[in-house]
């Protein structure tokens, strides 16, 4: 089964300024030296793996795309070929993209800033006890967010094609809602292991999609959730202790809205 017989839609992801944002920190580099050729083509891989696994995007991704794609090829062209634009003028092309990126940085970090307030105020009571109870329980792992997660199924996809010969005839036998109640078996509520040991025993490249798939959709279901230690590090799945109450099996499925 290939990733166009399931169609995933997520609520969790954020806008097109977010992944720029998430390449250009991944890349370590200050926004204003961004290299447009470089970003436009991880962006594109972006856009690729989500098309490989069907995900619903909304249309200001490919606008996006689009926009990077119009840059690069301005940064290409010899100054007096520019296209005879009022943004022409400018010396780099770059710049209307950067203005937009610093501009939404100011505004998203405000907003993480204002949340991290709000949780603080949650913890803050009028009254406190002399001696205050010490929390010694270690600090919980970060959850990962949809880029990075994408991240690390496009790492994964990429040595599993490195280490098995996609030439070969392989039964597919696989289905999403077979990974969801293979994952469901073999986690208990509380357990957890490396994201990447998910796809150890996969035989052909559209089983490392359906179990992908399977993750996202039990993730939507709020019974898994991922977590990393540090930035851009090793992701960890784990189930929740207290997940939404699972529904019978059969609604589950037929709501996969599988069609083959």
């Amino acid at each position: 089964m290939e990733g166009s017989d399931y169609k995933v839609r997520l609520e969790i992801f954020e806008g097109p300024l977010d992944l720029l944002l998430y390449l250009i920190k991944k890349d370590e580099v200050d926004i204003q030296n961004v290299s447009i050729s470089r970003i436009t083509g991880q962006y594109l891989k972006y856009i690729e793996t989500f098309r490989l696994l069907n995900i619903d995007l909304a249309a200001e991704f490919i606008v996006m795309a689009a926009n990077l794609m119009y840059l690069k090829s301005r940064t290409l062209l010899p100054r007096q070929e520019q296209p005879p634009e009022e943004d022409a003028e400018e010396d780099d092309p770059r710049w209307e993209l950067i203005r937009q990126l610093i501009e939404y940085k100011k505004f998203k970090d405000a907003a993480n800033f204002l949340s991290l307030k709000e949780i603080e105020q949650e913890d803050t009571f009028a009254l406190k006890s002399e001696q205050p109870e010490v929390d010694e329980t270690p600090a919980p792992l970060a959850e990962v967010s949809i880029f990075d997660l994408i991240r690390a199924f496009q790492n994964v996809l990429k040595r599993f094609e490195e280490s098995h010969d996609l030439g070969d005839i392989v039964d597919d036998r696989y289905t999403v809602s077979d990974k969801l109640e293979m994952l469901l078996t073999r986690f208990q509520p509380g357990e957890s292991a490396p994201f990447d040991t998910l796809f150890a025993d996969a035989a052909t490249k559209a089983e490392v999609i359906v179990t992908f798939l399977a993750v996202l959709e039990l993730m939507k279901m709020n019974q898994f959730v991922l977590r990393q230690g540090e930035l851009f590090g090793r992701i960890e799945l784990e189930r929740k202790d207290q997940g939404a109450p699972l529904p019978p099996m059969d609604e589950v499925l037929d709501d996969l809205e599988l069609t083959g």
